[in-house]
């Protein structure tokens, strides 16, 4: 055991406060080995004498602030006496040299080490609150176009999405200890700012690629400069095995006045248009991160980037963060109760934005966006429809059943079982922090009946002190679902309205049925839906049209696509025709005409594309190239093809005169494109050209364009 005692001296400080103490560490070999916090006299003196394990050999003291801890003390810029092996010569115990504070230190040291509370919220893009998750603040840095991010603190959120996050926060760090903490990666739109501005720039010549880590010898490709004209050369970096911070002033001032200016980039006072310190910044720079657990899988629902960094941040931050639509959120009740209750969307498209429905369009009926000039417009549904409306709020009703109607309400039948999805609702539990599955399955047969059991009873039959109390939240995922409608093969197309049957129920018997009403009107609660589900046809199909395994085409007709012929019309005179895998050699003048099918029967055709693909990820327009004046039906049509009334080549351009489509049906049907052989083939290659279709159905609640369709005939050309 060796002792150490050290004197303290702070009677310089004009104004000095004894209630300010100092911690005193001794380490050796960057290692710390004892410490001790001080308090100083009123005429600013102290003696600490400290003992530390081992024999007395050459130790460094260090004097900071007393909120540091050993090992940030040892990578602080703050006092430090060297105490050399030769004065221990024969000693256990020494007096070190009076150690000096100035006032530099000590009134920096007030700000070296400081704590920060970051309070906040997580809330869903409706406002509702995301419980559960974590939450981590991160302090970033970048330079050039890398930066790093270093976590500050996490927390998890509570019932109404808030947290609390404290953390301390040093600066005045040595370059070196600093850096190394620090893990460096490419922050892909700085990469973009610089690459844009560099190519701007005609003195530099050669642009090199981002590398994942630091590496100065992107600025010998980007100077041109030999490694060994840099501050520290790539060889110095490998060795060192890290970019030495304390050059990049240097290197800074080589290649600042050779750089074009960034606007974008000065404004964030970003290396090396501003001097970089950041080893000395006492207020961090604040981005967060969350992740949630839900539905048995971790979702990352916050990740903030660079440019949506605060910075210098105060010592007590209030936040609102938006989660994305992978977070899990508590449901609302902003709605009436009792026995009634409003269905109000089909998947995610309002009853009022669907044709027939209260407040929407009286025609088209059951059609999503009724008389929409867009591409989407008049838009049936397809697979499994969900429909949404305040079962939430739903009270006195145990059970209920759904009923159609495919005659206007002339007649109601009960949805049969096979039509039922499973509603798979889901609460959070805050005593075992994680959310809980509810199946509220489709097929509860009671009573001879198949009903989904109400929100309310659940509550009721399962701990209802639990739900009062809060202890237990329903999560908004599926929580206003009324019913998955699976629509096919039970339903065929047509218009269908949906209502919905209340029960009472005990001992396993159902009684009081009834008619659920819209709340405070006590008419009917209905939806009137439109359902077009796709048919098929057994592969392979027609011999100049296969479709199936082993192809790129679907054996549907909804819609149906088909290149029907495709040749050159030679300027002088004559046609070729370009069949499959063939071979043909274009002139100047040389026109291609390409005949093909773009149809859907039902009328329910969104657009189509036509297009020539290439090279190495080439591709050309031929639709867009034609122009209005290069497309037009198809004299004659093609077998079980009409010509094409109106062409489009889009539902909107459809329905825009002089175009003459009547909402809701367009067909499309057989066509004929025009355009100039040179610029549909613009070099010797092999082409394909690629003919997709899209019906407008929304299928499974996506306005994906799932219905589709795509031929292709490839061949040879030779400019």
């Amino acid at each position: 055991m060796a002792r150490i005692t050290v004197p303290l001296d702070a009677s310089g400080i004009e104004g000095f406060d004894p209630k300010q103490p100092v911690k005193v560490l001794v380490a050796s070999g960057g290692k710390p080995l004892a410490s001790q916090v001080a308090n100083l006299d009123a005429k600013g003196k102290a003696q600490v004498a400290i003992d530390f394990k081992g024999s007395a050999r050459g130790v460094r003291v260090v004097v900071g602030p007393p909120d540091a801890s050993d090992d940030e003390l040892l990578g602080l810029q703050t006092i430090a006496v060297d105490v050399p092996l030769r004065r221990w010569l024969g000693k256990d115990e020494l007096v070190a040299p009076a150690v000096r504070i100035t006032p530099y230190y000590w009134f920096w040291w007030l700000r070296w080490c400081r704590t920060f509370t970051i309070r906040g919220r997580l809330l869903c893009p409706d406002g509702s609150p995301v419980p559960g998750a974590v939450v981590c603040a991160y302090d970033v840095d970048a330079w050039w176009w890398w930066w790093s991010r270093q976590q500050v603190g996490c927390a998890t959120t509570d019932a109404s999405g808030a947290f609390t996050i404290k953390f301390r926060w040093c600066c005045g760090w040595w370059p070196w200890w600093w850096w190394r903490l620090r893990r460096w990666q490419v922050e892909p739109t700085l990469a973009g700012h610089l690459l844009e501005a560099l190519q701007r720039e005609p003195r530099i010549k050669r642009l090199p690629l981002p590398e994942p880590q630091p590496d100065l010898a992107v600025f010998e490709k980007l100077l041109g400069d030999r490694p060994g004209d840099l501050p520290m050369s790539r060889a110095a970096v490998k060795a060192a095995g890290r970019v030495e911070p304390g050059l990049l002033g240097r290197l800074a001032s080589r290649i600042v006045d050779r750089l074009p200016i960034v606007p974008a980039l000065q404004a964030l006072r970003l290396w090396p248009w501003w001097p970089w310190q950041p080893w000395w910044d006492c207020t961090p720079d604040i981005v967060f991160r969350a992740t949630q657990t839900c539905g048995g899988q971790e979702h990352v629902v916050v990740n903030e980037g660079w440019f949506s960094a605060r910075w210098n941040v105060p010592q007590v931050l209030d936040v609102t963060l938006t989660a994305s639509d992978d977070a899990c959120c508590i449901g609302t009740n902003d709605c009436l109760e009792g026995e009634c209750l409003a269905l109000a969307k089909a998947c995610q498209v309002d009853a009022d934005d669907i044709g027939g429905n209260p407040g929407a369009d009286p025609t088209p009926v059951g059609l999503a966006h009724p008389n929409a000039i867009a591409t989407n417009g008049d838009a049936p549904f397809a697979g499994v429809v969900e429909i949404h409306g305040t079962v939430q709020c739903l009270s006195g009703v145990d059970y209920y059943e759904i009923e159609s109607t495919a005659d206007s309400g002339a007649s109601w039948q009960v949805v049969p079982p096979e039509a039922l999805g499973t509603i798979v609702r889901q609460y959070w539990d805050f005593v075992v922090s994680a959310d809980q599955y509810v199946p509220f399955s489709a097929a509860v047969p009671i009573d001879g009946h198949h009903v989904y059991e109400t929100i309310e009873h659940y509550e009721a039959t399962h701990t209802s002190s639990d739900w009062i109390t809060r202890t237990k939240a329903w999560l908004a995922t599926n929580y206003d679902v009324v019913v998955p409608w699976v629509t096919s093969p039970a339903f065929a197309d047509g218009t269908y309205g949906l209502r919905v049957v209340g029960y009472d129920e005990a001992g396993g018997v159902l009684s009081n049925p009834r008619v659920l009403p819209v709340c405070e009107s006590g008419l009917p609660a209905q939806i009137v839906v439109t359902i077009d589900n796709q048919s098929s046809f057994p592969a392979p199909g027609p011999a100049d049209n296969p479709c199936g395994p082993g192809t790129t085409h679907t054996c549907t007709n909804e819609p149906s696509t088909d290149i029907l012929d495709a040749r050159i019309v030679r300027a002088g005179g004559g046609t070729v025709t370009i069949g499959a895998c063939g071979n043909v050699t274009i002139a100047a003048g040389d026109v291609l005409e390409v005949d093909f099918v773009a149809y859907d029967a039902q009328g329910y055709l969104a657009y189509y594309t036509l297009d020539a693909t290439y090279g190495e990820n080439l591709s050309r327009d031929l639709i867009a190239l034609a122009g209005a004046a290069g497309l037009g039906s198809l004299p004659g049509g093609a077998p079980g093809v009409p010509a094409a009334s109106q062409v489009g080549p889009d539902y909107a351009t459809a329905r825009t005169l002089p175009q003459t489509a009547v909402a809701p049906v367009w067909t499309g049907g057989a066509l004929r494109l025009r355009v100039d052989a040179s610029l549909a083939f613009p070099e010797s290659c092999c082409y394909q050209l690629e003919l997709r279709a899209y019906k407008r159905t929304i299928v499974n609640c996506h306005e994906n364009y799932a219905h589709r369709n795509l031929s292709e005939r490839s061949f040879q050309v030779t400019v």
